[in-house]
């Protein structure tokens, strides 16, 4: 099966500084800034949602489609993913720009401060979805090029693609009518608690409105689990207890492709849920969103603990 991934490719550049900014902004002077910070080194790590998903899915044994835009500085990525098996031919080279890069420096009171460059994420993918097979097909499209996420839902329900739609960190960009108007266009919505509440406002749509106009809504919560809402039913999907959470970033990526995978072996959505939490799990456990691993005996075995006999795997 042919499984789109759209989205965003990103370096996340990490910084600490062995001091406290407090000590060193001077609160008469927040208009008149004008501060260095001396940090202790720096650690790149490969990100951006498209590249997360998709790096899930690779350890999943699925060789998705990257539909994404990277910059000049490309190599070390591509290198990346073909390590993982992933292919690269679908991603477009934006030679006049740097790839996507945040830039986070934390400080000894953990404040952070973050300066993104969208870079080459300002240019769509130029993917032409002429050709695909609906019947076997799936895609998502997940935070990365506006244009891209507005135009790819249109595209797949023309086409009779199945639609999972992501807004995520990009939902304050977006105004009311034009969100409504892709979420109609996908199959699934799905979202953080607070992505949801945010939806909702801009939307002026309750649950039951978005209902509505897309088939199921999966909203995560973390520790708290997941939430399946159709119009037909409520179903609630515990989370994988993890006592040693190292970094909570990515853990929505991880679950987006563990989730897609279920729907891939054709289970049902809920099971296709538990599968996501339990990638969640392995993300957490590490310090970067593509920095977990495990085998598909390993992510076998955590399924049937968590939730019973779990789905067969198909190589």
């Amino acid at each position: 099966m042919d499984v789109l991934v759209s989205g965003s490719l990103a370096y996340d550049r990490i910084m600490d500084f062995p001091g406290r900014y407090v000590d060193h902004l001077m609160p008469d002077q927040l208009n008149n800034i004008n501060v260095s910070f001396m940090v202790n080194g720096l650690i790149e790590k490969f990100g951006g949602t498209a590249g997360n998903i998709a790096y899930a899915l690779s350890l999943l044994a699925e060789k998705p489609r990257i539909l994404a835009a990277i910059g000049q500085d490309y190599q070390r990525y591509f290198q990346w993913l073909e390590r993982c098996g992933l292919g690269t031919q679908d991603i477009r080279v934006i030679p006049d720009e740097f790839t996507a890069s945040a830039f986070i420096t934390t400080d000894l009171g953990d404040n952070q401060i973050t300066i993104f460059n969208p870079g080459a994420m300002n240019h769509g993918s130029g993917f032409d979805a002429a050709g695909l097979d609906p019947g076997d097909t799936i895609a998502i499209v997940g935070p990365g090029n506006l244009d891209d996420m507005a135009k790819y839902p249109g595209v797949y329900r023309e086409l009779g693609v199945f639609c999972i739609f992501d807004p995520g960190q990009s939902l304050p960009a977006w105004d009311g009518p034009d969100l409504a108007r892709i979420i109609s266009q996908a199959d699934i919505l799905i979202s953080n608690e607070y992505e949801l509440e945010m939806i909702s406002n801009k939307t002026g749509l309750s649950i039951d409105g978005l209902l509505g106009t897309v088939d199921t809504v999966i909203t995560t919560k973390g520790g708290g689990g997941t939430e399946v809402l159709t119009p037909n039913e409520i179903t609630h999907v515990p989370a994988v207890p993890t006592p040693n959470v190292v970094d909570p970033t990515g853990a929505g990526d991880a679950f987006r492709g563990g989730f897609i995978k279920g729907l891939v072996m054709g289970i049902q959505v809920e099971r296709a849920v538990q599968m996501g939490s339990v990638c969640a799990h392995y993300a957490i456990q590490h310090y970067g969103t593509q920095e977990y691993s495990f085998t598909l005996e390993e992510f076998t075995s955590k399924m049937e603990e968590q939730y019973g006999p779990p789905p067969r795997f198909v190589h």
